[in-house]
């Protein structure tokens, strides 16, 4: 890209890079966009449905799309296949699509999307499958950095851009530690979960080591971009951080590689933690 070196090399801004509170809402909402963000490629809207307010549709156009549940179960026609998403339970739905998705009683979506040349197949990925999957659903890191670790759309999935999956910590650690970052191949976002309150954390995001540019605490529902930079994150003590990770590869299927990262040098010692992916 012609931009690459300046997406690498730029501060990241504090403006544009916090939303705070996805997931109040009914309906489906358009959330994060190239338009209103930092992001080049990564989109991200939520979908919370019940019996007052039970379908949504819509089409994604020239983007691919990645839903994952959280809660609930949802019915989704796409791609002229029908199929049901239960907790945990993830979709890829080709570009040009048409999806409606609708419940009987309630259900919580995350759904991710970025822009795409190439058409690829739907896929459905089911949570026992990750589950079974060693280099997919595996626990990171040592004392004080444990996390469990779920990759939902990876290398399972055949896609262009996007990459995604859930993380949850233990009580008062941190995660995504030792500090990495990979923004010259892709961006990404945390939308945090799985923290009901008074849970809270704390996320930073930075380019300089000594100072960082952003830092902010998060709560349920909120969403933090990471268009550069290392981005480590902690729990409050005695509750868990729990965040849904989205990337999206700046070149379509080439930058598409989950674990390459640059472990900040400081901490460097111990790998990054995510070599299990790479088995």
């Amino acid at each position: 890209m012609s931009t690459l070196s300046s997406v690498v090399n730029d501060p990241v801004t504090r403006e544009g890079n916090v939303f705070r509170g996805t997931n109040r809402h009914k309906g489906r909402k358009v959330f994060i966009t190239p338009e209103n963000s930092t992001m080049q490629h990564l989109c991200y809207a939520r979908i919370l449905l019940d019996k007052s307010h039970s379908e949504a549709q819509f089409g994604n156009g020239n983007q691919e799309t990645a839903l994952i549940c959280l809660a609930g179960e949802a019915h989704v026609e796409a791609a002229g296949q029908t199929f049901t998403l239960s907790e945990h339970d993830s979709a890829y739905i080709p570009r040009d699509s048409s999806i409606r998705i609708r419940t009987d009683s309630g259900v919580d979506i995350a759904e991710f999307a970025a822009d795409v040349a190439e058409k690829y197949p739907l896929q459905i990925v089911r949570y026992s499958d990750v589950k079974d999957d060693k280099s997919l659903h595996f626990s990171a890191g040592g004392p004080a950095t444990t996390r469990d670790l779920n990759i939902l759309i990876g290398k399972n999935v055949q896609a262009g851009r996007l990459l995604a999956g859930l993380t949850i910590s233990e009580p008062g650690n941190w995660t995504s530690w030792p500090p990495h970052e990979h923004g010259a191949m892709l961006e990404e976002m945390y939308v945090y979960t799985h923290m009901p309150p008074p849970g809270f954390g704390v996320q930073f995001v930075y380019t300089d080591t000594k100072e960082p540019e952003l830092a902010t605490i998060v709560r349920d529902g909120d969403a933090v971009l990471m268009p550069r930079g290392y981005h480590p994150n902690v729990a409050a003590p005695g509750h868990r951080i729990g965040f849904l990770w989205a990337m999206a590869a700046h070149r379509e299927k080439e930058d598409r590689q989950f674990g390459v990262v640059n472990v900040q040098p400081e901490f460097s010692q111990a790998g990054s933690g995510l070599e299990a992916s790479r088995k």
